[in-house]
């Protein structure tokens, strides 16, 4: 006899709504949703679709309607609630356009609760799009299955993020000037600084000398190396966060 197989499949489409949901309401998806359900999965009435709403969780819903451009699903009921996610922070500088939208999309992958475009003196691109940046990081949502969106701050100058830390989270700093890894130690920094976090990568070429100068002078910095090789600040910000994610995060719950 076949073992019956798992409802909702994993393959059913997952979506984010900013609209609060609800068991048992009805919610009508036009636009790009509509496009993607319509066109590109080639949905049927009666068919499952996952939603969140970044507000209370995820739910399953299935299909009830089709039209040429838009469709109405019918919310069957809750299957997660909104998750807890690890207190941690990006300060990234902003690098070319897609190289950015791919930290984006990726840290918000890997977890993180809050992303924060930090402009330095280095900053090859001072303009960034937060719109384009929102709309990878519901993407990454959608499919690595976050219930939380990160939330993305305007972009602030780096002296300005310094001015107002606040006194009870620890910064990470990746700091390419320490070359020996031993004594920036990620690892050792993080057993020793609890709590709640934020990781700061600079842009290409670094910090500057008056900036790696007011960033340690900072009481809750933390000067950190990512090891004997000199890291693209992409990788820089992947590697950072893997790391505090398997020693503080939710990569390791013990």
């Amino acid at each position: 006899m076949p073992a019956t197989p798992a409802y909702p499949p994993h393959s059913a489409p997952r979506l984010y709504v900013d609209v609060e949901l609800s068991e048992g309401s009805e919610i009508r998806l036009d636009g790009s949703h509509a496009h993607y359900l319509l066109k590109v999965m080639r949905i049927k009435v009666g068919a499952p679709v996952k939603l969140f709403d970044d507000r209370t969780g995820e739910y399953l819903a299935h299909v009830t309607t089709l039209g040429k451009r838009d469709l109405i699903l019918l919310i069957d009921g809750k299957t997660r609630n909104r998750e807890t996610v690890p207190d941690l922070w990006l300060c990234a500088a902003p690098i070319k356009k897609d190289r950015f939208n791919w930290i984006a999309e990726k840290a918000t992958e890997l977890g993180i609760a809050r992303l924060i475009p930090v402009q330095t003196e280095r900053t090859q691109n001072p303009r960034i799009s937060p719109e384009k940046i929102r709309a990878h990081m519901i993407e990454a949502s959608e499919q690595c299955e976050r219930t939380a969106l990160p939330s993305l701050d305007p972009m602030i100058k780096l002296t300005e993020t310094l001015k107002n830390w606040p006194a009870e989270r620890h910064l990470f700093f990746a700091d390419e000037r320490i070359h020996d890894s031993g004594a920036g130690s990620f690892r050792k920094a993080l057993v020793a600084h609890d709590g709640p976090a934020a990781i700061l990568i600079g842009p290409e070429g670094g910090f500057s000398d008056d900036e790696n100068a007011m960033i340690r002078a900072l009481p809750q910095s933390v000067a950190v190396s990512l090891g004997p090789r000199i890291l693209r600040a992409e990788t820089a910000a992947i590697a950072a966060i893997s790391l505090w994610m398997a020693g503080r995060g939710d990569w390791n719950p013990a």
